[in-house]
């Protein structure tokens, strides 16, 4: 008989901030926790989201038993809509207001058909071949957010998810310690933990210092008020949603993911309306200190609310002299130049800004990872969701909590850990690449497309076009030189009049039988030769030949 086993595989979420997904194998079949998108960095020009590799997932779609989400950010349920439509039939277990998140993504979609969503309280438990998942609630900066403390062949699991301690919460249920305990009795086999803020001392602010600051600013505001935040935070927008009926204020709501995040968090509950709220195409005319405008846009991203209301893109709002800005979310990893540049602007159109003391995070500050690591007591330690230093910083507190310094464990993306009744091991890492979303293509923009298009960024583009004889090689017509992001002023024309000479240089000294593509290649390396040595430019050259 084969020893049991269980081999976690992470996809994303180990090394970076997103693409949380990991593959839970045991002899009975495999189930995956978390399918989460991340968005692109400054170099990944063009790219719309990023997504884990699937192609793991896709070789082994007959074993697979289900999905388990943690909770309903992008990070964790965002590239699920990509998985189904590779497979059909896959059953998501979450809990009902996560759920209702999946859902929507997969109406948009068109791919409701190809899933079953299983709704789960902290009251059940779901069984997965030889896996029993228990959902322990945790406070987080979205509603009824799960860890998952797991029954498995080799022993018990704790996964946090993303948590905080924080016993008060907008649905009422929190972080208890206590079940965690309960569960672990006298230690669990491995413990996989939150890593986000173990560089933040202390423990995290509860949310309700933050409603203070909120309440501070209305009260001072003499103007419009202008608060971005991420569309997910619940408890925050009813906390705007208070302050506006206690100050008479009417609130705009800008952003087509907040307004649906509002919507699904009434039917679940979690939010009562103010007695004043509008969709940013009826925006009510009211004096402006009555108005707040709630917008999305909290990391700079070019396509958001806020971003078109600071731009002057807006359909219907615009920043104005005497508006109070407040940015209540931490920039995430990344994206601090997009909201620099946008804090700047606001503070040019004659807007305050305020964007410290605004926000509480929803992970746990150092003490509190300590306070999860003292309650589970964990034979093996993962730390996860963070970049490599946080990840670092995480196994370095584990060690000081009592964890064997060889039991500690720093894993990468595609590196498989394989948990046996007597021990564990390291299996050889698997092609983990993330995948790249630019519009309707997935995956087939790399490192070669994204390396081209800096060069395009910062080089610009030259492009040669000629036409020749087919039979003779004869020049009909050209060479024709056009640049973009390259040249822009009438005093360069002789450089490019010169750069034309290279080429008919090249099709006079064309040896016979030669065929376009080494003649192209013969052009491209002249004329980069030469922008490089007259202007210190290395364009990108793109010669265009065609024989008639």
């Amino acid at each position: 008989m084969n020893e049991p086993f269980l081999t976690i595989t992470p996809l994303g979420g180990l090394g970076e901030i997103g693409l949380n997904c990991q593959m839970w194998e045991t002899e009975r079949g495999m189930v995956l926790v978390d399918c989460g998108i991340m968005f692109p960095d400054d170099l990944q020009l063009g790219v719309d989201v990023v997504i884990p590799p699937l192609d793991p997932i896709l070789e082994r779609r007959d074993q697979v038993l289900g999905m388990i989400l943690t909770h309903g950010h992008e990070d964790h349920i965002g590239a699920a809509p990509w998985l189904l439509s590779h497979i059909k039939g896959l059953t998501l277990y979450g809990s009902p207001f996560t759920l209702s998140l999946v859902e929507h993504k997969l109406r948009e979609r068109g791919l409701m058909d190809r899933a079953q969503l299983v709704p789960v309280t902290a009251r059940d438990d779901v069984e997965l071949g030889d896996l029993r998942f228990h959902f322990l609630p945790v406070s987080h900066s979205i509603p009824q957010g799960y860890a998952l403390a797991v029954e498995s062949p080799v022993g018990r699991i704790i996964h946090t998810g993303d948590f905080k301690i924080d016993n008060r919460s907008i649905d009422g249920m929190g972080t208890d310690l206590e079940a965690f305990r309960k569960f672990a009795g006298s230690g669990v086999r491995l413990l996989l933990s939150d890593s986000t803020n173990v560089e933040m001392a202390g423990h995290s602010q509860p949310e309700g210092v933050v409603k203070a600051s909120l309440r501070d600013i209305f009260s001072a505001a003499g103007g419009r008020i202008v608060l971005t935040l991420f569309s997910s935070h619940i408890e925050r927008i009813q906390s705007v949603f208070e302050m506006a009926r206690e100050f008479d204020r009417a609130v705009v709501i800008s952003g087509r993911s907040l307004a649906n995040n509002i919507e699904k968090a009434r039917e679940h509950g979690f939010l009562q309306y103010p007695p004043q709220l509008y969709p940013d195409q009826t925006v009510p005319d009211l004096p402006q200190d009555r108005v707040v405008i709630l917008a999305t846009g909290s990391q700079g991203e070019p396509w958001s609310a806020l971003t078109r209301i600071v731009m002057g893109e807006h359909k219907q709002l615009r920043i104005q002299e005497g508006d109070t800005v407040i940015m209540s979310s931490r920039a995430i990893p990344g994206n601090g130049q997009a909201v620099n540049r946008l804090i700047n602007q606001m503070y040019k159109l004659g807007a305050r800004v305020m964007h410290e003391g605004v926000h509480a995070t929803g992970h746990g500050h150092c003490e509190e990872l300590r306070a999860m690591l003292i309650a589970a007591r964990p034979e093996v330690f993962v730390p996860m969701h963070g970049e490599y230093r946080h990840l670092a910083r995480h196994r370095d507190l584990a060690l000081e909590c009592g964890v064997a310094p060889g039991n500690a464990l720093m894993l990468d993306d595609g590196q498989p850990l394989t948990l046996h009744r007597s021990g564990f091991e390291l299996g050889a890492k698997i092609p983990a690449e993330s995948l790249l979303v630019d519009g309707k293509g997935v995956g087939d923009v790399g490192a070669l497309v994204l390396r081209e298009r800096q060069l395009l960024g910062t080089a610009g583009v030259v492009v040669v076009s000629l036409v020749l004889d087919a039979k003779t090689g004869t020049l009909l017509h050209g060479p024709v030189i056009v640049s973009r992001g390259f040249v822009f002023t009438r005093r360069f024309d002789h450089v490019l009049d010169d750069a034309k000479c290279l080429v008919l240089d090249q099709l006079e000294d064309r040896p016979e039988n030669d065929d376009i593509a080494r003649l192209g290649d013969r052009i491209r390396s002249s004329m980069r030769s030469f922008f490089r040595k007259v202007m210190g430019r290395d364009p990108v050259v793109l010669p265009v030949i065609t024989e008639i």
